[in-house]
């Protein structure tokens, strides 16, 4: 960051370059009242913000898509990741999910429209030419066309993906209105995703897994009950991979059984992360 910004700009970079984000008003007119009457160093303020939970988080991120980026590079597929125990499932899912893309031309992103800006960035760098994204909602997102759709009735033709991408959203399928029968809706988002798939196209998918619970808006269920409905929708798992956080962090782990979602916290217990192919060509 250039030596000569003062005060407030100083503050507003250090916040866009750390935290990729502009600082809150309040927190912006402190620092920078602080940093002209000397009672806060410029060294200071930068300690304060990198040794922050949000600056663990946002590298947390950067640390995954850089090295979804490598094992594309590598042709590796990486498992046992990862990730510090104040982080979401994010930073498993984004790079697990970007380990496993290999370049492929025609690519569906559902649920894309509330996706962090780190995911839709590092997608869109990735992929070689533009990503269609479905959701209920349409949000601005460089090298993405949105549409809006639901995915239990996709406006596509037929095998006109490579792969699709489906992170943390199959949970929130139908979950408009709490309802007490999810499997129906979640088995019609799999069967539409495994038809407009083509022959040898490729789901890459994350769902929270673990003891089986309704909450408003979305459902968590044991990860056999995920890959089960996968199978029943039409899909073969070629890999997957589930994922628990506690006090240690992220691991890979053999199972769920048991583990609550952290509602307080607003983020997943477990993750199941899942690579899927089509088991037979659909209509």
């Amino acid at each position: 960051m250039h030596a000569s910004l003062e005060g407030a700009d100083y503050v507003r970079g250090l916040y866009l370059l750390a935290l990729r984000r502009e600082p809150e008003p309040e927190a912006l007119v402190e620092a920078a009242r602080r940093l002209e009457d000397g009672t806060l160093s410029r060294a200071s303020l930068l300690r304060d913000v990198v040794s922050s939970e949000e600056f663990v988080r946002v590298r947390a991120l950067d640390d995954g898509v850089a090295f979804g980026s490598w094992a594309r590079r590598t042709d590796e597929r990486p498992r046992g990741l990862q990730a510090p125990a104040s982080c979401d499932e994010r930073a498993i899912e984004i790079p697990w999910t970007l380990a496993r893309y290999r370049g492929e031309p025609d690519v569906l992103d559902v649920g894309y429209a509330l996706a962090p800006p780190v995911w839709l960035a590092a997608l869109a760098d990735a992929a070689p030419a533009e990503i269609v994204g479905v959701d209920l909602q349409v949000t601005d997102a460089q090298s993405y066309r949105g549409v809006v759709a639901d995915v239990r009735e996709l406006p596509f033709d037929s095998q006109s993906f490579d792969v699709a991408f489906c992170i943390s959203t199959l949970e929130h399928v139908g979950r408009e209105e709490p309802r007490g029968n999810y499997g129906p809706d979640a088995r019609r988002a799999l069967e539409e995703l495994a038809r407009v798939l083509r022959p040898e196209g490729r789901l890459l998918l994350t769902v929270p897994c673990g003891a089986a619970e309704d909450h408003d808006g979305f459902v968590q269920r044991e990860p056999a009950w995920w890959l089960e409905l996968s199978d029943e929708a039409g899909f073969q798992t070629v890999e997957h991979e589930v994922y628990v956080c506690d006090a240690d962090g992220w691991h890979g782990a053999e199972h769920a059984h048991g583990v609550r979602y952290a509602l307080p916290l607003g983020r997943a217990g477990a993750v199941l992360c899942v690579e899927l192919r089509p088991r037979r060509p659909l209509r």
